[in-house]
């Protein structure tokens, strides 16, 4: 007998435990998303109004992708329904493309640990406002790709609501940090300051300038030279040199003003690329788009050119300014998948390098901002070893942390029964306990369920334990009810590999 045999006896049409990871099980993400939730998603998600910070600390399985996906899907329904109190979402959750380019400034010879040391709080701001202007110029453009909700896109109508200063900032913040790829980084910048209505400073007047300026010069020399304005130097030794000199005086005059405006720009597209370490840059079209602002309009304003956070504020403000008249008042960044990236590859002690300069009270409590951190379990054991100033500075008594993503074995049976739901035919109604002989009792599985911890390590079991039972009948002589001893035998099993997975002796 298989499985899939088993399950069409109870009109289940497929296999409700086969899938472990939330990105890619459909059953989850088609109909557990909007009704299955963790015992404290209330304190996680907040109230979208007023986004706040939330730190969730669970192991591997504990279903914190499960909840980054239900927060965007509950955040996007909320955009729908409340337009006036729209969140931007930051899914900050793949890091690879910004640590390559980090560890590319640092010699190939140092080890990670060195490396991710160098790492502080302004590259993670960085990397959030790399990912938010690039989504709001993409939606801005309407670039092919976007995906999100109606509810949670621009209104190309929002764009007039935009004055000058603000559609300054919005093309600073493309500047800086637009990373898209799709066409050159000034042809994407020159066609955002359309679409803003933004008039630019023509990058080609200071040469018009300057060669006009060299063509009136020499004009000028020859018709000395014609009506003989010169004549009394004639004899004097210095006539050519003044001669010669006077023009070059004349033609270097009307560079100035375009070599003062290339040097600016030069300056500070170098200083920019030298402190933005999270970010590659095509060094000449920079210098352009900064060159081809009005001088007087971008005098003074704060840049990310130096390795320091309150840059990184500013341009973080100007961002919910710009997105605020675009009609998201507030912006919600959700940080996951911490221990995926190569350079970490899993071990706590980058983990803890990479996420510790996040945690700064400052920038988890700034207003408008809420950042939701899904972290591994691993992590939690280096917050007994902090001393008082980092405490200080992380003030996570405000943070609504959560120290353990834990399920009870009442939570994890109702998951199980709201997947058997989710894959039953109309009408048909299943629970976990129907799947077993009348000496299972539901205390005992809920029990059995506790000690699982986590939903993935349930559906693992579950459906090695129904593996086991099909291979003990054949097609012609089913057994419909699961005996409790198939139950406890593979219980014991899991149990043991379940124990030396946690010691680092097996695959899981």
């Amino acid at each position: 007998m298989i499985p899939q045999q088993f399950f069409d006896h109870y009109g289940i049409h497929r296999n409700p435990f086969s899938d472990e990871d939330a990105q890619t099980d459909p059953v989850f993400k088609d109909y557990c998303i909007d009704s299955n939730f963790h015992p404290a998603w209330d304190k996680v998600f907040g109230d979208p109004r007023e986004p706040s910070t939330s730190i969730v600390f669970g192991e591997k399985g504990a279903g914190k992708t499960a909840m980054r996906m239900q927060i965007v899907r509950r955040l996007e329904e909320h955009n729908q329904k409340r337009p006036d109190s729209r969140s931007f979402i930051v899914q900050y959750d793949d890091f690879n493309p910004f640590l390559e380019q980090f560890r590319t400034r640092f010699s190939q010879r140092w080890k990670p640990e060195k490396a991710l040391e160098r790492w502080g709080l302004w590259d993670h701001m960085d990397s959030i406002l790399y990912l938010a202007t690039t989504e709001a110029v993409d939606q801005v453009l309407e670039a092919k790709h976007v995906s999100r909700e109606s509810g949670s896109r621009i209104r190309p109508e929002a764009l007039d609501d935009l004055d000058r200063y603000q559609a300054r900032d919005f093309l600073l913040l493309a500047a800086c940090y637009d990373r898209s790829t799709g066409e050159t980084q000034y042809k994407r910048w020159t066609r955002l300051a359309g679409k803003l209505g933004y008039s630019l400073w023509p990058s080609w007047i200071p040469t018009i300038v300057g060669a006009v300026w060299s063509v009136a010069a020499i004009a000028l020399v020859i018709l000395a030279l014609t009506n003989g304005w010169f004549e009394p130097l004639k004899e004097s030794v210095w006539y050519l040199v003044f001669g010669i000199l006077g023009v070059l005086a004349f033609v270097a005059a009307g560079w100035i003003w375009q070599g003062l405006v290339y040097w600016k720009a030069w300056r500070t597209s170098r200083a920019v690329m030298r402190s933005v370490r999270v970010g590659k840059y095509d060094p000449p079209a920079l210098r352009r788009i900064l060159a081809s602002f009005p001088q007087s309009e971008i005098q003074k304003q704060p840049l990310p050119g130096a390795d320091r956070n309150d840059d990184r504020y500013a341009m973080l403000e100007k961002l919910q300014s710009v997105l605020k008249t675009l009609g998201f008042p507030g912006i919600v960044v959700i940080m996951d998948r911490v221990d995926e990236p190569e350079i970490v590859n899993g071990k706590p002690e980058r983990m803890k390098a990479l996420v510790w300069p996040m945690l700064d009270n400052k920038l988890l409590r700034h207003e408008g901002l809420g950042v939701k951190m899904m972290l591994p379990k691993e992590l939690s054991q280096f917050l007994e070893r902090e001393d008082r100033e980092f405490y200080q500075r992380a003030r996570l008594d405000k943070q609504n942390m959560i120290p353990s993503f834990y399920w009870t074995g009442e939570a994890l049976y109702d998951v199980a029964d709201a997947r058997l739901k989710a894959c039953a035919s109309d009408g048909t109604q299943v629970t976990l306990k129907d799947l077993f002989d009348e000496r299972m009792s539901r205390e005992r599985l809920v029990e059995s369920l506790r000690s699982l911890r986590v939903p993935r390590h349930m559906f693992k079991f579950l459906f090695r334990m129904l593996e086991t039972h099909c291979k003990q009948y054949t097609s012609d002589q089913p057994r419909w009810k699961i005996a409790p001893e198939t139950f406890e035998s593979e219980l014991r099993l899991f149990a043991r590999d379940l124990d030396n997975y946690d010691r680092g002796l097996g695959t899981g």
